[in-house]
């Protein structure tokens, strides 16, 4: 059974249905079969995560546009302004998620990729241990001991943390992110670079 920082989630915030939309007689997704998981493919364990708010999306849409990847809804996405309405642009994302075969994960998936790549951050030096609790949130999961093991380290910090065994602490999660990205079976090459959750 996974561990969660939600202990019990109802299924995943529903989908609106997709409106129907005339079918694509050339759905594109060239340049992107290099074995690496790329921004768009990303976004979909992002949304699920709650790391990616609505307004980020038509963002995400006109760079998968540039990455190679074309359908008529990304098309109508990526030219959505931030400000649209948010359920309108969650709609065409997932209609355009739909048209070019990428589906959503489910939570406690996404929620893995989620700690994962905050492992991953830290390890690869993109992100400090204060900034890797930062970025934890109500929708990590952990399902192996490694991930259990790392998830438990950075759910320990605290502001009260005095300084002495502050240290230990990172030292502690380093190690233990470490022991985590050389077990884990997920891609760990999309790091969590957009908005945080509010």
């Amino acid at each position: 059974m996974a561990v969660s920082v939600r202990t019990a989630a109802a299924s995943y915030a529903s989908v609106e249905e997709p409106r129907p939309r005339q079918q694509s007689t050339g759905r594109k997704s060239r340049g992107i079969h290099d074995g690496r998981m790329d921004r768009l493919q990303g976004s979909a364990w992002q949304y699920v995560a709650e790391v990616l708010h609505a307004e980020d999306l038509p963002m995400i849409a006109a760079h998968a546009l540039v990455d190679g990847h074309d359908s008529p809804a990304l098309r109508e996405l990526a030219g959505l302004s931030r400000r649209s309405d948010a359920a309108e642009i969650r709609e065409v994302y997932v209609q355009a998620l739909d048209e070019l075969d990428i589906h959503l994960p489910d939570e406690e998936t996404a929620g893995r990729r989620l700690l994962v790549s905050l492992a991953f951050g830290l390890v690869r030096r993109e992100l400090s241990p204060k900034e890797v609790t930062d970025r934890l949130s109500m929708t990590v999961a952990a399902h192996t001991q490694e991930e259990t093991q790392f998830l438990s380290i950075a759910a320990e910090y605290s502001e009260w943390i005095g300084p002495d065994d502050l240290p230990a602490w990172e030292h502690d999660l380093q190690a233990a992110a470490r022991s985590l990205a050389v077990s884990t079976d997920l891609d760990p090459s999309i790091s969590v670079q957009v908005s945080l959750p509010e």
